[in-house]
């Protein structure tokens, strides 16, 4: 199937907005929270905007599957068949947002062939997006319209940015910072981390705790076109759709100015 990602990028990004829309609405009104099995928060939003992103998605490319945080039922022996879909977090932050935290994202991404090539994250209260498609670039579009380039930081001064969860930090994190020698510290929530090292305002975020395939993928997309990887803690770059679980391994997001993290680990 030949697809032509810039031309697919548009689109996206206004399917993500209208996810973000409804979110920033519901945000704003009041919701409940309730919790999935396994201990995570869910809400009106997560729903609504895995609905609108399933519809949107559906019409514009009707071939390809979807993988949502919310639709996670589709055995291993149907999806390992799939060369091509869609993955996706409908609302990644679902913590910060039922903390009146502004940290929460849109997430899409496409996989083809087990690697992300098209990325878009949205922020709806800052109604800001980072986008990037293979061999196409990152970039940022302002809550104004307009949209330039990013590009991760060769030269962080001496003191590297560290990008960290702001509701999931452990024991693993704060001993390998004690490691790792002089840094500034910045607390964030979402796939927002990723984005501000791909757009050169952080250098590094270590990950020490679970995530699961859909809160990684556009964001993997958006820092490799930025310079950058995300990779697991042997320094290869994630992949997607290999197994029966979703779950990650530990990994580490970088740009250049980050500190020899493997010499720690």
């Amino acid at each position: 199937m030949t697809l032509d990602l810039e031309a697919l990028l548009t689109p996206v990004v206004g399917i993500a907005e209208e996810a973000g829309a409804g979110i920033l609405d519901i945000y704003r009104r009041g919701f409940e929270v309730k919790y999935k099995a396994d201990d995570t928060p869910l809400t009106e939003a997560d729903i609504f905007a895995h609905e609108t992103i399933q519809r949107g998605l559906s019409r514009l490319e009707p071939r390809l599957p979807i993988l949502s945080e919310e639709s996670t039922d589709v055995p291993f022996s149907e999806r390992r068949e799939w060369r091509i879909y869609w993955l996706v977090d409908p609302l990644d932050g679902t913590r910060e947002f039922a903390n009146k935290r502004d940290d929460f994202t849109v997430n899409i991404a496409l996989i083809r062939d087990r690697r992300p090539i098209l990325g878009v994250v949205y922020v709806p209260v800052e109604r800001t997006c980072y986008t990037a498609t293979a061999q196409g670039g990152a970039h940022k579009r302002e809550n104004d319209g307009s949209e330039h380039g990013i590009r991760v930081r060769d030269d962080a001064g001496g003191e590297p940015v560290v990008a960290v969860s702001s509701s999931h930090g452990n024991a693993a994190t704060r001993k390998f910072l004690e490691k790792i020698g002089r840094h500034r510290l910045m607390r964030r929530g979402s796939l927002l981390k990723c984005c501000l090292i791909a757009e050169g305002k952080a250098d590094f975020y270590p990950r020490f705790g679970k995530t699961c395939e859909w809160d990684t993928a556009a964001g993997q997309c958006l820092l490799e076109e930025a310079g950058g990887s995300l990779t697991d803690l042997s320094g290869n770059p994630l992949r997607y759709n290999t197994k029966e679980s979703l779950l990650n391994p530990f990994f580490m997001a970088c740009g250049p100015a980050a500190p020899d993290w493997q010499a720690h680990v």
